[in-house]
């Protein structure tokens, strides 16, 4: 099926006014090719062109035939567009989740594992999916420290998991090159729920993406302690660095929400 038949069942009465439009334009080929729509059906949805439109005039339509109708399929094709929906496979193997803490001597950097990640880009800028981080993977290369902020501070056995689910974005993000979004969403860690708004960087390759988020965490405002001591004192706040990547799926699918 072409991508005309395929408008024509998709929408039936957009292409009966069309039709019925054309059929006037044989009783009436007379007029010049700058004659304009005023008066005549509305085209596209009711959208009724103003007094100063023209479109080629009656009688060319008529010259056109079957091109006009692919033009009109390729004009409601690129409008669809914007409201395809995309959904983002996040692989664990090619994303990292690092860490950086400063303290009075130096700065602490480590890692946490990804456990999984899936994201869908909505029509109307929303979002749904989760990413999903192994709290208990968290290492610092300090086997003492380590166990401290497992303990102490995320209690890692008790809350395993951090968790994030975003559910709007603002921007658009391009087919192909690099855009830059914001993320808003709820952010999960230590057992309790905190909206947040991250900037994230995404670039495009055909059905391939990465993206870079950086973010930094009040962790002792969320609840949980400073793992300061008398003669070393740390931040308290936490920065967060995130890089993704992973596949895209796109529904080619036209909405006309």
């Amino acid at each position: 099926m072409g991508i005309v038949d395929g408008l024509v069942m998709k929408y039936p009465q957009v292409f009966e006014q069309l039709q019925l439009w054309r059929q006037r334009c044989r009783h009436d080929s007379r007029r010049d090719a700058g004659a304009t729509l005023l008066g005549d059906a509305t085209l596209l949805r009711g959208a009724t062109l103003d007094s100063g439109a023209t479109f080629l005039g009656r009688a060319t339509w008529l010259a056109f035939g079957r091109v006009g109708l692919a033009l009109f399929a390729i004009f409601v094709l690129a409008v669809s567009a914007s409201a395809q929906e995309q959904s983002f496979q996040i692989d664990p193997a090619q994303t990292s989740v690092k860490f950086t803490l400063g303290d009075v001597l130096h700065t602490v950097h480590g890692t946490f594992k990804l456990k999984q990640g899936t994201l869908q880009l909505q029509p109307a800028g929303k979002m749904a999916g989760e990413i999903v981080v192994d709290a208990a993977s968290g290492n610092s290369g300090s086997g003492m420290r380590d166990r401290k902020m497992h303990k102490e501070v995320l209690e890692s056995t008790r809350y395993p998991e951090i968790h994030f689910r975003p559910d709007r974005f603002e921007g658009n993000v391009a087919d192909h090159g690099k855009t830059s979004v914001m993320v808003h969403g709820i952010f999960s860690i230590h057992g309790t729920d905190r909206e947040i708004t991250v900037p994230a960087e995404v670039e495009m390759n055909g059905d391939r993406w990465t993206a870079n988020v950086h973010f930094t965490i009040p962790y002792t405002k969320w609840g949980m302690k400073n793992p300061s001591t008398l003669f070393l004192r740390v931040s308290d706040t936490v920065s967060i660095d995130l890089a993704a990547a992973g596949s895209v799926t796109r529904n080619t699918a036209i909405s006309t929400q």
